[in-house]
């Protein structure tokens, strides 16, 4: 089995997509731990605030399948594909780990998001403060400590039926 950590975030209304991202995310892979549930600007664009957390499940399915299933999920969910890469959404999922797995191609592991992102990187640090980047092999908890994007506003906010 592989542990997998997933990003999940919405601007369009958010709290019904993020809550029907976990239950699909439940059905297809299990048990999930949650991390806290963020509020944030949008990033690089003019939007609506996002909610953000992230997810984290054992697997036994590669890093293709659970990229495909987190695709289908996001299409269930109403997430239109072609649009401008910054722009609102209704739900994104994305991989964020797969194990130990560094790679480029076909997807970049471990998601460069990570250590760019205070939305990506305070969920996974409270989830779980002493996994360790595979790229960088410090903590998550490390890397919230010294991240030089602690400007970038968070509020934590209760979001219930996870």
């Amino acid at each position: 089995m592989t542990t997998v950590f997933v990003g999940i975030g919405s601007n369009v209304e958010p709290e019904q997509h993020v809550r029907a991202a976990v239950q699909r995310l439940r059905q297809g892979f299990g048990t999930l731990q949650i991390s806290p549930v963020y509020r944030n600007p949008a990033v690089g664009f003019q939007g609506d605030d996002f909610l953000n957390l992230a997810v984290v499940f054992e697997t036994a399915a590669g890093a293709a399948e659970v990229h495909a299933a987190l695709d289908a999920i996001e299409l269930q969910c109403g997430r239109v594909r072609g649009g401008p890469r910054f722009a609102p959404r209704a739900l994104d999922l994305d991989l964020l780990l797969h194990g130990a797995l560094v790679t480029e191609s076909p997807l970049r592991l471990p998601r460069p998001e990570i250590l760019k992102y205070a939305y990506v990187l305070k969920p996974l640090a409270d989830l779980a403060p002493g996994h360790r980047h595979p790229g960088t092999g410090r903590s998550f908890a490390e890397h919230w400590r010294e991240f030089a994007g602690k400007d970038q506003p968070l509020v934590a906010v209760t979001l219930e039926g996870l």
